[in-house]
């Protein structure tokens, strides 16, 4: 993969958040301690299980990842 996770959930930023992937992509901004290069599925769900609070369920980093994956697919 070579577009880091964090680099892809940016796409979805916005000023105002009005989903939770939105909310989700402005949350990862604000917070300097996430993983912006990985692209490891364990190092980041391990990170947003047990490091921060403004994640409302790990199914949504889930389904983020599903889009990146297929996002990176896509792109290899």
């Amino acid at each position: 993969m070579e577009k880091s996770f964090y680099h892809f959930l940016m796409k979805f930023r916005q000023h105002s958040a009005g989903d939770d992937i939105s909310q989700f992509a402005n949350n990862a901004y604000q917070d300097h301690s996430f993983p912006k290069y990985s692209s490891n599925y364990h190092e980041l769900s391990n990170y947003l299980e047990l490091q921060v609070d403004y994640l409302p369920t790990v199914s949504l980093f889930d389904q983020v990842w599903e889009l990146y994956v297929e996002s990176e697919n896509k792109n290899s």
